[in-house]
């Protein structure tokens, strides 16, 4: 009788966790091309929270790269530089865009190239822990690839 009162439970609450998960659409998703021995990229895409109540992007995890981080861009002293975050807040009934120079996934020690046509697998984290699956398809942009003071060189992983 506990084991089937625990395993529905379990059911419940991952069902619950997969439709919290469900309410945040993402559109446009992509990971910019980056020349071979590049060892950074970034994810660019849209996240729309359709639920009633507030939610936070806190954080991804890519197989194409050691690290991957929530990132944005500040001025400092008169120059745009990258910053780490730990969230990206999703407004009720907003959309909120990652793009370049402004909000995005840095994919830092990256372990393959990422070439246009290819698609780079993500699973972006919620501040309720739910999980969801996104493949981004990799594409060349006019935009030169985004360089990180400090993270020229591939981590020690």
């Amino acid at each position: 009788m506990f084991r089937s009162s625990a395993l529905a439970f379990t059911l419940f609450a991952g069902i619950t966790i997969a439709a919290q998960a469900a309410e945040i659409a993402i559109s446009d998703p992509y990971a910019r091309a980056v020349p071979p021995g590049q060892h950074n990229s970034a994810v660019f895409l849209s996240l729309t929270n359709s639920s009633a109540q507030n939610h936070a992007l806190v954080g991804a995890e890519s197989p194409v790269a050691g690290v991957t981080e929530l990132h944005t861009h500040v001025n400092e002293d008169g120059m745009m530089r990258m910053r780490r975050i730990d969230r990206i807040e999703l407004p009720v009934g907003e959309t909120v865009t990652l793009k370049p120079g402004g909000l995005h996934l840095m994919l830092i020690g990256l372990k393959q190239s990422l070439e246009p046509g290819a698609s780079v697998d993500l699973t972006l984290i919620y501040d309720d822990g739910s999980r969801m699956s996104v493949q981004a398809p990799v594409r060349q942009t006019g935009v030169p690839p985004m360089q990180h003071p400090g993270l020229t060189k591939k981590p020690n992983i």
